[in-house]
């Protein structure tokens, strides 16, 4: 055996061990920062899902306070949702065809995350004056939603119809709120506890709903720190 040449290797093998110990952490920290979600300003998206007036809005979008009436009859405010993570849709319960998909596929989500107090669920009814509450106390026991994790309401047509277009940026369609205004829209919009957007996913196929669990703990990674 050559100890000549161990005794000449020596220093480059110290020097490789400490470059790894010191290199692959450092390596593994850069791709985990990679991996951090998107936050979404106006800019960030389709022109076409975003109000005119807020075209120019490149940072610091948050979702609008709001105040709403759950299925219990309950106020509802951005006040619920202080320091959650938050899955928002918009829906109405006479829908019988995208509307019936998104539901399934919300209420697997709050099955999921039925004993994480971090995540809770928000839907807007888009026909508030028939989805009166008692018709989403009806609706919300068929779901099996669970009163203080997921609110289903009603409210303000102009109000509701006001935070798809300029907080959720949900819908394409143009409109100002009025009786003959409808929305209609499929999209899951995940909000973070500084209620900032931080994905969108096609709330009625199960590819997204899986991309939004992974996107989920991304999200909360970032809270560990």
């Amino acid at each position: 055996m050559d100890f000549k040449f161990f005794k000449k290797s020596l220093p480059t093998l110290i020097f490789l061990v400490v470059f790894s110990a010191i290199a692959i952490p450092v390596f593994y920290h850069l791709l985990k920062v990679d991996k951090k979600l998107k936050v979404f300003n106006p800019v960030d998206v389709n022109p076409q899902l975003v109000d005119e007036s807020m075209l120019h809005v490149q940072k610091n979008h948050k979702i609008a306070d709001f105040k709403l009436i759950n299925q219990n009859g309950k106020t509802i405010t951005n006040e619920d949702y202080k320091d959650k993570i938050y899955i928002a849709d918009f829906f109405f319960t006479r829908c019988k065809t995208i509307c019936i998909a998104m539901a399934y596929n919300m209420s697997e989500l709050q099955d999921y995350y039925k004993n994480d107090n971090d995540i809770m669920f928000l839907s807007h009814s888009v026909t508030p004056k028939m989805d009166s509450v008692s018709v989403l106390k009806k609706y919300a026991e068929n779901k099996g939603v669970i009163d203080g994790k997921w609110n289903v309401t009603t409210g303000s047509k102009k109000h509701i119809y006001e935070l798809a277009r300029k907080s959720y940026f949900a819908v394409l369609d143009e409109g100002d709120g009025g009786e003959d205004d409808f929305i209609h829209t499929e999209q899951f919009v995940l909000v973070d506890k500084e209620r900032r957007i931080r994905g969108y996913y096609d709330g009625t196929k199960k590819e997204d709903m899986e991309k939004l669990k992974k996107d989920i703990v991304l999200l909360k990674e970032e809270y560990k720190k």
